[in-house]
């Protein structure tokens, strides 16, 4: 199969670029090949198992390679819900009370997902002669003449310089939150990328859509679907992705739509492309893309796609000065991480490992091999580059928690790697012989790995399987080193025998959930014993020694931790 490489794309200001999708799936050994194959060219698109159409809008022309996908169904018109037609039919009493001739189109997605048989509840409306932000108040004053209460509304400007050329209106409906946007054209000077936005007719704003698949229209005047593109449902049903303009034309308008591409499934991108998405598009349009794709069903596809097309560190972009800084090659090895890590939860099964956890465990493995990585604040303070990542790369809504839970995984698999010899085998216990540090009690030694165990898992919470996955990545040995295919199969079913013994291990010494264990002794009753009047550093001292005693005595009663605190605080003032 040729390479083919995109800069040839804008030969032609009317040429399609046509990713016939094969609803392929990835064999096992594919994704790992892919990432060890070197990239002859830069900005060349791997183009293995898709069919690849080239074709003039106005011409009968095309080059055609591999097989057409199978059909998908899709409806021949769109059922609304109670709650869809309930929301119509407001908006039609609104044209009609002020007797507005606007059309009311619903756009995008929502088309899209209802002709598929999808429910969706992400609704942006049209309006081809006023603003959003009109119409919206045009809503608020019907409702307040019937005497029903008005809605809040709230409009979010455009914003050219980071590609967001529309002013978008918001407010509730029957408990939806509906945006409402004008239809556009847009007219671009010779040399500048940020358009001038005007009113458009509905087929110049189908035009101006990322995708065929989402210029379709349904128009809520008339109950019916517009395909102004004549080509919307056509690729819907082939399973085509198609951009209706030339398609660096298309991502030079707005580069995130790459990525959105990328998530409904493959786009190719130039250095022009590459740049834009860097510089044009706010980083928070980014984050909210990826984060889509890390929480959709094929979550590894989108990275072997993003590092492909030479887009990572567009999108995972790194502080100045990182130390140490990304070998060459980091971006691939990131994504090989983060296929182990598919590979190896595929093998275990998700029963055990919820969504939001799976979410941030594939988070947590793509950026592994930067997990030591540091860089210099102005105050001179270090920062995890990973912390930079999540919160200036992405700048994910929740980024602090989620920074703090990604860290904490890193830092958990890393304690893992020590732990996991001692849970699996008794032999393995004698190196706790003498410990003074981890163990500050004097227990058994198996009593030792109760303590040890449940720190750790007090510490990572309910992320504990997911970080017991990460670990498994780099014990025994560095998944990343492991150069062949079928030993690393071979590895990754010795890696899942090893997750079940490790958890079954840990379930066995009743370890789950003992992040909520209650302490048996509190501050004031140890102060008591201690017999001073205040805190400080000695109450922490015997709380940490107090719980590692609970660990060691998983049945033990509150007077029997009483009595072993006052011995061992009696043995502590005759030494001292």
């Amino acid at each position: 199969m040729k390479l083919l490489n995109p800069r040839f794309l804008n030969s032609s200001s009317a040429a399609l670029f046509s990713l016939s999708l094969n609803r392929f799936k990835f064999p096992p050994l594919f994704a790992h090949s892919l990432l060890r194959r070197p990239n002859p060219q830069l900005q060349q698109l791997r183009l293995s198992q898709f069919r690849v159409t080239l074709s003039s809008s106005r011409s009968a022309g095309a080059a055609t390679m591999c097989t057409s996908p199978p059909s998908v169904h899709v409806k021949d018109r769109i059922d609304l819900t109670p709650k869809e037609r309930e929301i119509f039919d407001r908006l039609l009493q609104v044209l009609r009370h002020f007797k507005l001739q606007t059309q009311l189109r619903v756009a995008g997605g929502w088309v899209r997902d209802k002709l598929l048989g999808k429910d969706c509840y992400d609704i942006d409306i049209a309006l081809d002669d006023m603003l959003g932000r009109e119409f919206c108040e045009k809503v608020n004053e019907y409702l307040s003449s019937e005497g029903v209460e008005t809605h809040g509304i709230g409009v979010i400007q455009c914003n050219p310089d980071q590609s967001k050329h529309l002013e978008t209106a918001r407010m509730r409906l029957f408990d939806v939150w509906i945006d409402f946007v004008n239809l556009r054209a847009e007219d671009y000077s010779e040399n500048s990328r940020i358009p001038t936005m005007r009113f458009g007719s509905a087929k110049e704003d189908a035009y101006r859509r990322d995708l065929t698949i989402n210029s379709l229209f349904y128009n809520i005047n008339t109950s019916s679907v517009e395909d102004f593109t004549e080509k919307g449902i056509e690729h819907l049903k082939s399973g085509k992705i198609v951009t209706p303009l030339p398609p660096k034309q298309t991502f030079l308008d707005d580069p995130l739509r790459v990525l959105r591409a990328i998530r409904t499934e493959k786009a190719a991108a130039d250095d022009d492309v590459i740049a834009a998405i860097a510089d044009k598009i706010s980083r928070e349009r980014v984050g909210h893309e990826i984060d889509l794709m890390m929480s959709g069903n094929e979550p590894l596809k989108a990275m072997l796609h993003i590092s492909e097309l030479q887009l990572f560190w567009a999108v995972f972009s790194l502080p100045l000065k990182a130390e140490p800084p990304a070998p060459e090659g980091c971006e691939r090895l990131c994504v090989d991480y983060m296929d182990s890590a598919w590979r190896l939860l595929q093998l275990i099964g998700p029963s055990s490992i919820i969504d939001n956890q799976l979410r941030l465990c594939l988070y947590a493995a793509l950026l592994l091999p930067l997990r030591k990585a540091v860089y210099e604040e102005k105050k001179g303070k270090k920062i995890p580059v990973v912390s930079y990542i999540f919160r200036s790369s992405l700048k994910l809504k929740a980024s602090d928690a989620e920074t703090v839970w990604c860290l904490s995984m890193h830092l958990a698999a890393e304690n893992f790697l020590s732990l996991i010899p001692l849970i699996i085998s008794d032999e393995n216990l004698q190196t706790l012989e003498g410990d003074k540090k981890s163990v500050t009690i004097n227990v058994p030694l198996p009593s030792k790995r109760r303590i040890l165990t449940g720190l750790l898992l007090r510490e990572i919470k309910e992320f504990w399987r997911p970080s017991l996955v990460l670990s498994l990545l780099l014990h025994p040995q560095d998944i990343g080193l492991i150069e062949n295919s079928s030993n690393k199969d071979a590895e990754l079913n010795d890696r899942r025998a090893l997750y079940s013994r490790v958890e079954n291990a840990i379930l066995d010494m009743g370890l789950d959930k003992v992040w909520e264990l209650k302490p048996l002794v509190d501050g004031k009753r140890i102060m008591d014993i201690l017999q001073i009047k205040s805190g400080g550093p000695i109450i922490k001292e015997w709380q940490q020694k107090l719980l590692q005693w609970q660990l060691a005595h998983p049945s033990g009663s509150t007077e029997e931790c009483v009595d072993w605190m006052k011995e061992a605080q009696s043995k502590r003032a005759r030494t001292e």
